[in-house]
């Protein structure tokens, strides 16, 4: 048995709410629902089935894969809804939005599929069937029609290729379709586009405008301003020729007033907006912006000229009215604001909560807010009070002053009452003689003072004091150590890199963060992982024992460590996070490292006492940084040569992790050039110039860059003729300290003079 029409209604608006709480359910729905509400469907379902199609190719939830798989198979069923003899109204508007929702999808559908004519002359023919309705059809129609139109402007103009890579991440355009398409080729469509908006700028030169259209046009240009660079001049231009009011000078009625008003209105509302936001008339010397101001100042004063002279004061009259006199005339009918009213104060003993209390609602009352946390009823209070009108806010400090003041004018009557009534019990008895002046005062001063009568219970507001805070534990203070780090490394992402034009180079003698920029912080950054807690772990070593448990690496650190080396570990993270673009400040980073376990080592030798020696932390980060980079280089790469060419020390660990690029071969020249730029250093000169060796004699795809460069550095190996000749360099002799921590094989505090290479980085570190 058959479902009735609204049975069928009922089973697909069930299925619209599907779908709107789980998009994954849109491919089923659609293709199940086609049958149904096709050409040959009744009208009710034809409407509903024209709405879902038009709403599900705009929602944004829908994926755009599956837009495009989707507008596939309803092309042939809105092409037949748009063909169907008997027409109508809402079934049409919706046909045509859809069409302007999948007509970007079927284009890029059709540039990587060229041989599918069938699927292109199904959407031409919509495309056709469209553009004779433009002109003829109803004012709704033709407003969609105009949508439609500046999609396919939009898609038939070449737009901008943001990545020439991923074709399918750029907007669709006909700049992606190769010349040679069979089905759509750019010489044909190009023409096709502009004609169309041609024909869709027609309206303002029209004498006789409808202010629907024109305001229909006016909302799709401003998206062709935005999206088509090349066509913005020409739409600009066509705007500011057109004139709102030029119909004003017809017999005016209402309708005309309000249509001239919308059209006025959007008018500039679209210019400010292209002035505002678009990107060639940012500049307020921009080709557009004097004009769009001038446009915009004469069209209000015209607005303003023509339909705001109603609204002028009128004049005073010339002789008073109602026998009263100018000066004295009454205000009349003026609307007072109403003021509030608070419920007054119960008898008796009051409370701080009903002092306070300025509403009559009983459950309000008497809810305990004691039992809400106090972060929350911070959260709650602080909003509240940024919207409270300072008058309203006002008035209820006013309200709980005066009952303040009521409570102690009752309090003071309460208390000299009191004191009456106790004078009075003294005064019953009166002797008949009176007592000499001596005899009083010797009385009063024989009589112990008298103690104060009891006061009834008042509302006592004393000096409110916060308690002090309890201590902090070591847990918590490491906690809220990382937060701050936190906090501050998530402000870096926020705060901009200046560019390499406006930097200044102050030289040796410049403060290390002064302007309080990014640089700045993170020199407050580096200087906090790498200083704040030196020498703070040292200990004393009273035995042998003690000693070899001070120089035990595994020792548990302490929790001046754990901070630095969690500011150490997000400082890395940071880095690591765009290498290429913060590289300036791992090498920053790295020299206060160095600088920090030179000075900290030769505190430790100037002292000469047993204490455990200070932890190198330059080695194990410098080592860390590189071995985080080096996966991630290519061939044409100038990042690692930078690196090895300012880090303030290097060693055979450093130089063995760059021979090792030679393992790539496309990375071969690479290892090679950096291996051999770094031979200027004096203290790695050998160990490079062996590796170069190495990379000659043992990896055969980097023997010819090997060789290049090694010939400039050890000629006699190529030297057949004169074995015996001496090297061209001579071997520099490094006095490195004893091994430790994360620094085997640097050179130590004492070579300051024998040959370690101190970089520009690293001397300003010292400041």
């Amino acid at each position: 048995m058959a479902l009735s029409v609204p049975d069928q209604l009922v089973q697909l608006d069930a299925a619209r709410q599907l779908v709107l709480a789980d998009s994954a359910l849109y491919p089923q729905i659609v293709q199940g629902i086609l049958p149904i509400v096709g050409a040959n469907a009744v009208l009710e379902l034809r409407r509903w089935g024209a709405d879902f199609l038009a709403e599900s190719f705009a929602s944004p939830v829908l994926a755009l894969q599956q837009k495009e798989r989707l507008s596939i198979g309803v092309l042939q069923t809105l092409r037949e809804l748009l063909e169907q003899p008997e027409q109508d109204n809402s079934v049409t508007k919706s046909v045509i939005q859809a069409a302007a929702s999948i007509y970007a999808l079927v284009f890029r559908y059709i540039i990587a599929n060229p041989h599918d004519s069938g699927t292109w002359d199904r959407m031409a023919g919509v495309k056709s069937n469209i553009f004779r309705r433009w002109d003829t059809a109803s004012g709704g129609i033709r407003v969609c029609c105009i949508k439609f139109v500046q999609r396919v402007v939009q898609v038939q103009t070449p737009g901008v290729i943001a990545d020439p890579r991923r074709p399918e991440q750029n907007e669709v355009s006909v700049a992606l379709v190769p010349r040679d398409h069979p089905l759509i080729p750019p010489s044909r469509l190009e023409p096709e586009a502009l004609g169309l908006l041609d024909r869709l700028l027609n309206v303002f030169h029209e004498e006789t405008s409808d202010a629907i259209l024109v305001n229909a046009t006016l909302n799709c240009l401003g998206t062709l301003i935005r999206t088509r660079p090349n066509a913005s001049s020409r739409i600009i231009n066509v705007i500011l020729s057109f004139n709102p009011l030029k119909r004003a000078n017809s017999p005016m009625t209402p309708k005309l007033k309000v249509q001239i008003k919308s059209m006025e209105k959007t008018t500039r509302t679209v210019l400010s907006n292209v002035q505002r936001r678009h990107a060639p008339l940012e500049n307020e010397n921009g080709p557009f912006a004097s004009r769009i101001k001038q446009y915009n100042e004469r069209l209000a004063q015209a607005r303003f000229d023509m339909f705001d002279e109603g609204g002028k004061k009128r004049a005073l009259p010339s002789e008073p009215t109602d026998g009263l006199d100018n000066a004295k005339r009454m205000r009349l009918g003026a609307e007072l604001p109403e003021r509030p009213e608070f419920p007054p104060l119960p008898p008796g003993p009051v409370s701080h909560a009903q002092l306070f209390t300025l509403s009559d609602d009983r459950g309000l009352a008497s809810f305990d807010v004691t039992q809400l946390p106090f972060d929350l009823v911070v959260r709650i209070i602080l909003p509240v009070l940024h919207r409270v009108e300072q008058s309203t806010f006002d008035t209820a400090v006013n309200a709980v002053r005066s009952r303040y003041s009521g409570l102690q004018k009752v309090q003071a009557a309460q208390r000299q009452a009191a004191q009456q009534a106790l004078g009075d019990d003294e005064e019953d008895y009166e002797p008949d003689f009176e007592p000499t002046e001596e005899q009083v005062l010797d009385r009063t001063n024989n009589q112990p003072a008298e103690e104060p009568p009891p006061l009834p219970p008042d509302l006592a507001l004393g000096p409110f004091k916060l308690p002090q805070p309890p201590p902090l534990t070591v847990e918590e203070t490491q906690q809220i150590g990382k937060g701050t780090i936190s906090r501050v490394f998530s402000m870096m992402g926020v705060l901009e890199e200046p560019p390499a034009a406006k930097r200044q180079r102050p030289g040796l003698n410049r403060l290390a963060g002064s302007n309080y920029d990014r640089d700045a912080w993170m020199t407050v950054i580096t200087r906090l992982a790498t200083r704040a807690s030196a020498g703070l772990d040292d200990e004393d070593v009273s035995d042998e024992g003690e000693e070899e448990k001070a120089t035990d690496v595994l020792a548990k650190p302490k929790p001046t460590q754990d901070l630095s080396e969690g500011i150490r570990e997000t400082l890395w993270k940071f880095i690591i996070e765009d290498f290429r673009s913060r590289i300036s400040i791992a090498i920053s980073w790295l020299n206060e490292e160095w600088f920090n376990d030179r000075i900290q080592l030769q505190n430790h030798e100037a002292r000469n006492i047993k204490k455990r020696p200070p932890r190198q932390n330059y080695g194990r980060w410098m080592l860390k940084v590189l071995d985080s980079i080096l996966p991630f280089l290519d061939a044409k790469d100038k990042v690692l040569i930078r690196f090895l060419s300012e880090i303030p020390a290097m060693d055979k660990k450093v130089v063995d992790r760059v021979k090792g690029l030679a393992k790539d071969p496309e990375r071969v020249a690479l290892a090679a050039q950096a291996l051999y730029l770094t031979i200027v250093r004096p203290p790695v000169r050998e160990i490079c110039a062996d590796a170069l060796e190495d990379l000659w004699r043992n990896h055969e795809d980097a023997k010819v860059a090997a060789g290049k460069l090694l010939r400039k550095v050890r000629p006699q190996l190529f030297d057949e003729e004169n074995p015996n000749k001496p090297p061209a360099i001579l071997p520099v002799n490094i006095k490195t300290s004893p091994p430790s921590e994360g620094n085997e094989g640097l050179p130590s505090a004492s070579a300051a003079g024998e040959g370690v290479l101190a970089t520009p980085n690293a001397v300003a570190a010292a400041g």
